[in-house]
């Protein structure tokens, strides 16, 4: 083939894809001069995937579901979104022949329910308005959710569940999650007095397959069994952690790894002693880590950090309260070893005010170690205690959402740990009508400032809070709510990273520049 048959093809298929291409550099300096291609503009997402984990397998737990997209599309206009449609439909289990809405289609005297296939769980039509949805159901299913168009940006759904008695009583919350590839889960345990499982739901048509591997004090644990599991398209699968070792760990970590395919994953941690609840992934990696909003009155706090890389990481230790940050007694420092969990349980940490835990690199970043993080906190004491666990989180860039709120039993946890910053917090209208009220916080540099959040004007039902920066340094931030049942002091605490409304998109334009064949 010479070159001129070469250079067809290649004006060919450059024709084909013309609409398509786009240069962000300036013209050769043969020929015209060519425009520099402008900055880049920051958009609305225009689709987003949410998982939520099947909820329980309780005969006496009720879920409740909360879907919510903020107003604003995500850019802060209002403007130039499409309508679009937002709701979750239920995944099956491996094992089950009927269709995915025959199996998990919501009672149908349920608000946002059905008990047809196809018709989807808590469906939004428009932003700015919470929708509910509740089910008593011990075998409601996991469910797998898009929102497109002006529904997309910021769409988070809640799901929260309350068991009133027996194994894992207590109150479970979690926001449902993106699907992803990686997912660390420091926290979790394969002692006998813990029941921990890792939900995995693949959204996609085709399978996945996922690596479960897990690490402890000294390194990793030891496997029992094939740690390769299959998840086929839209199906969800539960994996009891102990079955995959025989290593009795308190404190151990997770890591979900996928080889091919995209899941969600959350791990649902169920103590005798402590109740229960999800234990979401801790964000990346990292030299910094942040987990905010431990509660005034815990009883227990109880780090545990995980050093996925190749170096050991020297940690400080500060706890960002009311008023300042401190170290706590006897803890300035961590050291963990690499490839290994390492824990520390700091007992009633907060002494009745408030704080969120920051952990940095000594010695500066150049030669620090990235680590995973998360916390598990406990209120009560005696027969009544329940716990609930923080991950380590991201910063909110924008905003971020918490859709479920109550009139009462929110706590809303916002930490500044470099510089101060301020925020703009938003309740939305309540599911039941209502008008959105707001309110500014300053957050100083290296505290917490935990409140109850603003409630909607004349509003009823369930409502959601969002949480904007305004100005100043990073700020982490988290929500507790807490659902007191029978003198057990019942809550759940989501972290709330940024909810990614918006994608940087670079700015194109057409270059026919790239048919030319170079004069050949």
């Amino acid at each position: 083939m010479n070159r001129t048959t070469l250079s067809l093809i290649g004006a060919a298929t450059a024709l084909a894809a013309v609409t398509g291409v786009a240069s962000l550099t300036a013209g050769s300096s043969e020929g015209p001069a060519q425009p520099v291609a402008k900055a880049a503009r920051r958009l609305p997402v225009e689709r987003s995937t949410l998982l939520c984990p099947a909820p329980t397998s309780s005969e006496v737990g009720s879920t409740t579901y909360t879907a919510y997209t903020p107003t604003g599309n995500g850019d802060g206009t209002g403007t130039g979104a499409k309508k679009g449609t937002a709701g979750l439909l239920p995944a099956q289990a491996p094992d089950d022949e009927s269709t995915s809405g025959e199996k998990g289609g919501e009672k149908s005297d349920r608000k946002g329910g059905s008990d047809k296939a196809g018709e989807p769980v808590v469906p939004l039509k428009e932003p700015g308005k919470p929708v509910t949805a509740e089910t008593d159901r011990s075998d409601a299913p996991a469910l797998i959710g898009t929102a497109d168009g002006s529904l997309a940006p910021g769409w988070t759904v809640q799901q929260t569940t309350t068991v009133a008695a027996g194994t894992g009583r207590g109150l479970l919350g979690t926001a449902c999650a993106a699907p992803d590839t990686n997912f660390w889960f420091p926290g979790i345990s394969t002692a006998k007095d813990r029941q921990d499982y890792v939900h995995l739901t693949n959204p996609d048509d085709s399978a996945a397959e996922v690596d479960l591997k897990l690490y402890g004090e000294e390194g990793r644990l030891k496997p029992s069994t094939d740690e390769a599991i299959t998840v086929p398209g839209r199906s969800t699968v539960a994996v009891l952690l102990s079955t995959l070792t025989d290593a009795e760990a308190a404190d151990a970590t997770l890591r979900v790894s996928a080889r091919s395919g995209r899941v969600g994953a959350t791990v649902q941690a169920v103590d005798q002693s402590f109740g229960s609840d999800w234990l979401p992934a801790s964000a990346e990696p990292s030299t910094s880590v942040v987990l905010p909003g431990i509660p005034a009155d815990a009883t227990s706090v109880r780090l545990v950090v995980f050093a996925p890389g190749a170096n050991d990481a020297d940690l400080k230790v500060r706890l960002a309260g009311r008023s300042s940050a401190i170290t706590p007694a006897g803890h300035e420092s961590l050291h963990v070893k690499s490839g290994m969990t390492a824990w520390v349980d700091f007992g009633d940490l907060t002494k009745g005010e408030a704080g969120s835990l920051v952990l940095t690199a000594e010695g500066g970043e150049g030669t620090a170690a990235p680590v995973v993080a998360a916390l598990r906190v406990t209120r009560g004491k005696g027969t009544d205690q329940e716990t609930a666990f923080i991950p380590a989180t991201t910063g909110i860039e924008r905003t971020a959402t918490a859709a479920d709120n109550r009139a009462k039993g929110s706590t809303l946890s916002l930490v500044a740990p470099n510089g101060s910053a301020k925020v703009r917090v938003t309740a939305s209208a309540g599911s039941g009508g209502g008008r959105p009220v707001s309110k500014t916080i300053e957050v100083k540099g290296g505290t917490t400032v935990a409140a109850e959040p603003p409630h909607p004007a004349s509003g009823k039902g369930g409502y959601a809070v969002t949480v904007e920066r305004i100005s100043g340094g990073p700020v982490y931030a988290s929500r507790m709510l807490a659902l007191p049942q029978g003198g057990i002091p019942m809550f759940t605490i989501q972290a709330l990273p940024d909810d990614r409304a918006t994608v940087e998109v670079p700015a194109a334009r057409q270059d026919l520049s790239l048919l030319n064949d170079g004069g050949r």
